[in-house]
């Protein structure tokens, strides 16, 4: 199981909300480059980095950010977070992300999305789920998607995409572990999909459990700045 730190960035910082509330922000370093430093010190491989202010924007604003993690790490990073337009996909790459997340445009616009994979290649996407209530929401986690959780996995099968992360909005920045039960449910329905648990996980007994159950890969964010799990565990993980 890849184990995939969270850096999500509001303003140029490194910050994490709980259940996706702006209003509950707390920053954890001034810095994010540094951050990603100290992951791949550790011996971690891979990085999901969120453009918060994007998601919220509905544009890109922190591509610089990524530009200065991607020269000056070798982590292997995804980067999403206001995606609109295929030039958006074109600029993360160049930036040096490995994969582009979409989020809200695969839910509202999956035919736009479709057109992106046959220019760029499946596996250069992440596809984001974010639940609640197995409702996806979208706009970062602000809008009701109006679909649930197994027919958008359906939708992005369908069109090829098979590597998803979903994140439970009720569980994220909680500290209260993730939610085993709706990620063994979709492993068990969608078995072609390659699953990534995010949100959630609260000390590393959670991390095992997620593998035990078939995860793909596990994102972790506030557990690591928390210091309820450490890198040098998360790192056992991936040896």
């Amino acid at each position: 199981m890849e184990i995939i730190p969270a850096i999500d960035i509001i303003n140029g910082k490194c910050v994490r909300l709980t259940k996706g509330d702006y209003a509950q922000q707390k920053i954890y370093n001034e810095n994010p480059v540094e951050v990603a430093k100290e992951f791949e010190a550790a011996g971690i491989k891979r990085l999901h980095m969120v453009d918060l202010d994007g998601a919220k924007a509905g544009k890109i604003v922190n591509l610089k950010l990524l530009e200065a993690v991607a020269s000056q790490t070798n982590l292997v990073i995804d980067f999403g977070g206001g995606v609109k337009k295929i030039t958006d996909v074109s600029d993360i790459i160049t930036a040096g992300a490995a994969i582009v997340t979409i989020g809200s445009l695969a839910v509202k616009h999956p035919e736009i999305l479709e057109e992106w994979l046959l220019e760029f290649g499946p596996d250069k996407f992440l596809i984001g789920a974010d639940v609640l209530d197995r409702k996806i929401k979208i706009s970062g986690w602000l809008v009701d998607g109006g679909i649930d959780i197994d027919s958008f996995i359906g939708n992005m099968l369908s069109l090829g995409v098979t590597n998803i992360f979903c994140t439970d909005i009720s569980k994220d920045g909680a500290m209260e572990g993730p939610s085993i039960q709706l990620y063994q449910d979709l492993i068990a329905m969608h078995t072609e999909m390659n699953l990534i648990a995010s949100g959630g996980v609260s000390n590393f007994h959670d991390v095992i459990e997620l593998k035990e159950i078939g995860c793909h890969g596990a994102i972790i964010g506030k557990a690591i700045y928390e210091g309820t799990v450490t890198l040098k565990q998360l790192a056992t993980i991936n040896s």
